[in-house]
């Protein structure tokens, strides 16, 4: 009596074969949008502390000049024609470029970002302290918008600590 050896079966079968391409298709196809979408913001949170230094540069920039304009002693008489003229707080009311430094030469790598500022003086109160009668605080706010879509606003208030409510020179509103 002869024993034949059984065949055994080995490998895959056609089906079993894509069945296996298709999982291992779509499991790559997710772990590669995972990396798409990380790696598109990964700039994201450089991108906002960027933006946000700039906005610390300018707002401290503003803050140091001074309250009112020194040519004529009123607050907020006008704007001065260019950047390195400015020379109170109310002149950069209504700036809007890309980041320079304060002899409006453009910053390097920063060409992406965009300033603006405003300084308001009506409607601002701080402290039960209002703008009615004279001119004592101004609102500075900064913001900057960058790639990606990143905006940072930065408000500060700069008052006049010399101002007093008899009307001194240095608190004349600009007329």
């Amino acid at each position: 009596m002869s024993i034949s050896p059984v065949k055994s079966r080995c490998g895959f079968s056609l089906v079993e074969l894509i069945l296996a391409i298709v999982v291992i298709g779509i499991s790559v196809a997710a772990v590669m949008s995972v990396i798409v979408v990380t790696t598109q913001h990964s700039a994201d949170p450089m991108a906002r502390q960027q933006a946000q230094l700039i906005a610390e540069s300018y707002l401290d920039e503003i803050l140091i000049k001074k309250f009112y304009d020194p040519d004529t002693n009123n607050v907020c008489p006008g704007a001065a024609e260019a950047r390195t003229a400015f020379d109170n707080v109310c002149d950069y009311h209504g700036l809007n470029q890309v980041p320079t430094n304060q002899f409006g030469t453009a910053i390097a790598g920063l060409s992406a970002y965009n300033v603006q500022v405003s300084v308001t003086t009506s409607g601002v109160s701080l402290n039960g302290v209002d703008n009615t009668s004279v001119i004592r605080i101004l609102l500075v706010t900064v913001t900057v918008t960058g790639p990606n879509n990143t905006s940072v606003t930065l408000n500060a208030y700069r008052t006049n600590y010399q101002c007093n409510t008899t009307g001194d020179a240095e608190c004349k509103p600009a007329t």
